[in-house]
């Protein structure tokens, strides 16, 4: 019998829920670059099969927790892990920036793209690749003597500016937003990426008692600004704007995201609008980043507010932030972000019991406007502190979930055609199949018992979602009604068909 490569979930039915498992969730993971904080380690910095060894662990895991996305670091710093002709390979991927050690090797096998390698093997398992990106950092615990000879730094150096002790592009030059806008468009139209994605380093972290120096690019281009922190702003409001229309036309399937930090304003600086926190941080008076106005002029596709902190902690309330958001999505995709890195190693108590993401995510359950949840970092999540990958398989992702569309105005998926079963030549096994259809990102197989309701609302169904045309069905189903769709890029679902 032919062996078929499958992407396959089972589903075993033990019961219901205490918490209803939604169907169209977001349930993510960044796997995060620079310092290799996730991957590569630094044992394969510079080591091709070991780095796709580790890469492949950490995408197999995410599969076992009923992931649907992953969202991989590609620009920390201004370089690239990924061919780039426009910015220099990333040294937290191959020890100095600008080389490659394949390079060096004249009979080595073709180079590897990392890039390349995680969208297949990522969609391979039914996982969804978006890119991260830092917009203006250049260094990070490096020196800018550091940098190769093939940075932009090295040919611009009029565009970068020292704050504290690291160099960043200067966000008031044009050249800044044609430059950045320059390498987005290059992944997209080269990479097959579902999704782009900034976090919440735009302007960067205040420093006490020193100010970020741009006086003179906003003496020179000031576009008619007399108030600094106000032209900051639209700065950046100027680049997301643009990276949006670049984005949808060349490939209007990919979506633009941003995690900004969990804090928009808080109410004592704005009465009106601000949430009821007491944060030292605000995106829109520090980082100068006014994520509502991007989300209600529709710039970008979702937001996944970093809300790092604890259910009822006084400044920061989880609970209380998480409700702001929903109120201030404008009608966007919200998924939240979570932080594991202080689960069961925090002295904070509510870190220290098992449950502080679970109850996290619970709530978001509660909330119509939260679609799910976005974790970091991903090896934390996958040392399953205090148990929190075992509840996350067990229950609350005990089944698997589609990803929520961003756009109403998608094309709908087509129709599978020509489902039929089979029995395979040593007739042991029954095999489904179906004709492809050209749109299909993958395919999602369901199995209902006969003599009741069906239920496509219900993920307790789902039997396998799978890139390939056929499914070996396990013979517990082998009687049940069984129904195959087609999900697209979209994020869209077809009719069924059913046998």
């Amino acid at each position: 019998m032919k062996r078929y490569h499958l992407t396959v979930l089972l589903i075993i039915c033990l019961g219901m829920l205490t918490h209803a498992s939604p169907k169209r969730e977001m349930r993510a993971a960044w796997i995060a670059t620079v310092a290799n904080i996730d991957w590569p380690s630094k044992a394969a910095i510079g080591h091709p099969q070991l780095q796709q060894k580790e890469m492949l662990a950490i995408l197999d895991s995410a599969q076992a927790l009923g992931l649907n996305m992953v969202i991989f670091q590609i620009r920390p710093t201004a370089d690239a892990l990924y061919h780039s002709q426009l910015e220099p390979w990333s040294n937290w991927l191959t020890g100095k920036q600008g080389e490659w050690p394949q390079q060096k090797h004249a009979q080595a096998e073709a180079i590897y793209d990392p890039l390349t390698f995680v969208c297949e093997e990522a969609h391979k398992r039914c996982i969804d690749v978006h890119v991260w990106l830092n917009p203006y950092r250049v260094t990070n615990g490096f020196d800018i003597r550091d940098l190769a000879q093939s940075h932009i730094y090295q040919q611009k150096k009029h565009l970068f500016v020292k704050y504290g002790k690291q160099w960043y592009f200067d966000p008031g030059l044009k050249e800044t937003r044609d430059w950045l806008v320059k390498v987005v468009a290059d992944i997209v139209n080269r990479y097959d990426v579902d999704g782009i994605h900034f976090d919440d380093y735009f302007y960067p972290y205040r420093i006490p008692k020193e100010e970020f120096p741009d006086s003179a690019s906003f003496a020179a281009f000031p576009r008619g600004f007399t108030d600094k922190e106000a032209w900051r702003r639209n700065n950046v409001d100027l680049v997301i704007q643009e990276l949006h229309d670049t984005i949808t036309a060349i490939k209007p399937w990919v979506e633009f995201g941003i995690s900004p930090f969990g804090v928009w304003r808080n109410k004592t600086t704005d009465p009106e609008r601000g949430s009821n926190t007491r944060a030292g941080v605000q995106n829109y008076d520090d980082l100068y980043a006014d994520i509502l106005l991007w989300l209600e002029q529709g710039w970008i596709d979702y937001v996944v507010p970093q809300l790092y902190w604890e259910i009822g902690k006084k400044v920061a309330d989880y609970q209380t932030l998480a409700h702001w958001w929903a109120e201030y999505s404008y009608g966007k995709n919200l998924y939240i972000g979570h932080s594991v890195s202080g689960v069961g190693q925090s002295k904070i108590e509510a870190w220290n019991r098992p449950n502080e993401i679970c109850r996290q995510i619970r709530l978001n359950r509660s909330i119509p406007e939260v679609q799910g949840s976005v974790f970091f970092p991903i090896h934390t999540l996958m040392e399953n502190r205090l148990g929190l990958c075992d509840s996350l398989v067990n229950e609350l992702y005990r089944y698997p979930a589609l990803q929520p569309s961003v756009r109403t105005d998608a094309p709908v998926a087509a129709q599978p055609q020509n489902l039929k079963i089979e029995r395979t030549q040593d007739g042991k096994s029954i095999i489904l199949k179906w004709t492809g259809t050209q749109d299909a990102s993958y395919y999602i197989v369901y199995a209902f018992p006969k003599n009741q309701d069906v239920d496509f609302d219900d993920a307790q169904y789902i039997l396998a979602k799978t890139h390939d045309h056929c499914l070996i069905l396990p013979s517990s189903v082998q009687e049940n009604i069984i129904c195959v769709t087609t999900f697209n890029r979209y994020h869209q679902e077809s009719l069924p068909a059913c046998f």
